[in-house]
């Protein structure tokens, strides 16, 4: 991220691209009527507007909300850099719903939108990305995680791990660490997020000598009794049990295990990162407890430690996962923006195809605080190395 960051300096002091005109309207408030969608300011730097998508009302608004921050901050420590690529950020929010969030993306496009950042969660990020594989709009979403995001679709990249591959990596890990032998698994089997990690786990498990002794679900995260799932858990021996839960129900479970007095090892997926931070929530609770995320805010590198210290300067709040993979996606789309040529003079359907171009190149990959070295798939995967942390002591330790 040093390096890449010393890059970003170097290209704010290279001479500005020649600029076209574009009906859209720049930072500066210029006016531009050539129908292109990069649009040119005043002082000659092209403008990009960058349309977010997600959730900052309703049930999961905790998670939108924290990619909308993270990108924002991202955002204006480009614009501050004054290269000659400004971007111009906007997020409609879509409440969690797929229908909601069809109409704000509706919105952006009226925006005269170029790139769609976003969205937050997957059934939104599935209904939009039809959308904008139709309208040719590229669209990088910083954690839907579900195959069914990208399936199909050219033009849409993810930022987070898949579902089944994030469950066989925390497979391997148990196996490969000797953490336990006999497994229980508690999903939601109403959230393709949950159910996806959930089946990829419980697939390989045998593969690599889990025996799953235990699979429970439940129907959404409005739950609130998890009993007769640890019970089940308990009473077959399950000496860990993988939750691939957000960490709402997971603070649950932490507390109505303490009360049952079952002390196996918890592990969880990336939609757990937050736990610590929730109001009123006893963190001793989750103490010993594993998860698989690409970020980890007590982490003492320059980026990490500066990412976070400013998000939390401006927000009051430690950053989770949602956030740092938000600051990231802005990063990448930036850093691909730079290396196309005669941006200022490309529509949207033909910088979809540039950027198509280049996040998908032998030559492209990204350091960002949520790995080094990150590529895509021509299927839009991503690859990264994920890391487990253990909480200890209320804070986040990298294993």
């Amino acid at each position: 991220m040093k390096k890449f960051l010393a890059v970003l300096m170097a290209a704010a002091m290279m001479v500005a691209l020649v600029a076209c005109s574009s009906g859209n309207t720049a930072n500066n408030g210029s006016s531009n009527n050539s129908g292109n969608g990069a649009d040119a300011s005043g002082d000659g730097a092209i403008v990009i507007k960058i349309g977010g998508i997600g959730p900052l009302t309703g049930d999961t608004a905790v998670y939108g909300i924290a990619t909308q921050n993270g990108a924002q901050i991202a955002v204006d420590e480009i614009n501050a850099l004054g290269g000659d690529i400004q971007l111009e950020y906007r997020f409609e929010d879509d409440t969690g719903v797929a229908e909601t969030a069809v109409s704000a993306y509706n919105t952006l496009k009226d925006w005269d939108v170029d790139v769609i950042y976003g969205c937050t969660t997957t059934a939104p990020c599935v209904s939009v990305a039809a959308e904008t594989n139709a309208d040719r709009y590229f669209q990088l979403t910083p954690s839907a995680s579900s195959t069914d995001v990208t399936a199909g679709k050219d033009n849409v990249f993810q930022m987070c791990f898949t579902d089944p591959g994030q469950g066989v990596t925390a497979a391997d890990y148990v196996a490969e660490n000797g953490l336990a032998t006999k497994v229980g698994v508690i999903y939601n089997n109403g959230d393709p997020y949950s159910t996806g990690i959930a089946q990829g786990f419980i697939t390989h498990a045998p593969e690599v000598g889990l025996e799953i002794v235990a699979e429970q679900t439940f129907p959404d995260d409005s739950n609130t009794d998890f009993t007769v799932q640890l019970t089940a858990c308990r009473d077959a021996g399950a000496e860990l049990v993988f939750m691939p839960i957000y960490y709402t129900p997971a603070a649950l479970i932490l507390n109505q295990a303490r009360t049952m007095g079952y002390d196996p090892i918890f592990f969880g997926g990336d939609g757990m990162d937050g736990i610590l931070g929730i109001e009123g929530f006893d963190t001793s609770l989750a103490e010993g407890l594993m998860l698989l995320t690409p970020f980890n805010a007590s982490s003492t590198e320059e980026a990490t430690a500066n990412f976070v210290a400013e998000y939390e300067s401006r927000y009051g709040e430690t950053p989770n996962q949602f956030a740092a993979d938000g600051y990231d996606c802005i990063y990448a789309i930036y850093q691909a923006l730079q290396q196309i040529d005669g941006l200022a003079d490309m529509d949207h359907e033909a910088l979809c195809d540039a950027l198509i171009g280049v996040f998908t190149s032998a030559d492209f990959s990204f350091d960002g605080i949520t790995g080094t070295g990150v590529t895509w798939s021509t299927s839009g995967e991503v690859t990264k190395d994920p890391m487990v942390v253990v909480v200890d002591g209320g804070v986040y330790v990298t294993q």
